[in-house]
């Protein structure tokens, strides 16, 4: 098996390119000074030399509120560079492996979402996620979607940087409590994109951490692990306003992976326990 990953300089393309070596399988990171995804020419190109049985496409414009004011990138990027890699895929006979998100949800309520709940993104970047998925559902048979939320891995910037990062100069902090998800290791979710690749069990999927918390319990969790002394204030959404609306309701049900026998991701403090010992050495 040959795998082709997209987004490698990100933190969830870093950790599956590292799993595939792990595992013994070819594989070819490439970012966008390889391969400019926004160009369909390019990316043919790009994919019929390498020739992969598989895609990752783990590639995206994930910078939320900055997409409220950058549209037609955003859109360019999620939407039309998805659309490449995936005729490129068909093209080819190759399974394609796309990575969205929980913003295509509407965000309300506290159940968890299932997989084929109604879509109402609030924001750009989750339209354009959820129009990714379309074109991939339009364009291929052999596909697997993951949606994912609340991302953390080494190789990048992620909320528990910028916590730690805080909490050195910092003795309270008002974090956001009314929004509740799950957080996701990239270096957990790597495992599961690599077992599902080497299946044909197709469809969309949810995949985070086990456990839900808020974002102010997650920071809070952060520091009593680092050992940093910081008073987190609860604080509601409205108190910290953006300029892209966040779902507050982020629960992602996995009885997709569970109805076709994929494992489910650790708990999520075990995950963030285990990051913050690789990462900060604590």
């Amino acid at each position: 098996m040959k795998v082709l990953v997209t987004g490698v300089k990100g933190q969830l393309g870093f950790d599956v390119c590292n799993e595939l070596t792990k595992r013994g399988i070819e594989n070819k990171g490439i970012d966008r000074n390889d391969c400019d995804i926004t160009d369909e020419k390019a990316v043919y190109s790009y994919i019929k030399n390498y020739a992969p049985d598989v895609v990752i496409h783990c590639a995206a414009y994930t910078a939320v509120d900055k997409a409220e004011d950058e549209k037609e990138i955003c859109y360019n990027v999620n939407v039309n560079g998805t659309k490449y890699i995936a005729r490129a895929s068909k093209e080819i006979n190759a399974k394609m492996v796309y990575i969205s998100t929980d913003y295509v949800f509407e965000g309300t309520g506290d159940k968890a979402y299932e997989v084929q709940d109604k879509i109402s993104p609030n924001n750009t970047y989750g339209l354009t996620k959820y129009q990714g998925e379309e074109e991939v559902k339009n364009i291929l048979d052999k596909y697997f979607i993951i949606r994912i939320s609340w991302v953390f891995g080494i190789n990048g910037n992620n909320f528990i940087n910028t916590m730690v990062k805080l909490g050195e100069t910092r003795s309270e902090l008002n974090v956001v409590a009314d929004q509740i998800g799950s957080p996701t290791y990239t270096y957990d979710l790597a495992p599961l994109i690599c077992d599902m690749i080497e299946t044909e069990k197709y469809g969309i999927y949810h995949a985070t951490n086990e456990g839900y918390c808020s974002w102010a319990d997650f920071a809070e969790y952060i520091f009593s692990i680092t050992g940093q002394r910081v008073k987190v204030h609860h604080i509601n959404s409205e108190e910290y306003p953006t300029k892209a609306s966040r779902p507050k309701n982020s629960r992602l049900s996995k009885a997709s992976l569970d109805k076709v026998g994929f494992k489910r991701l650790p708990e999520w403090k075990d995950a963030v326990k285990r990051y913050i010992k690789e990462k900060f050495n604590k």
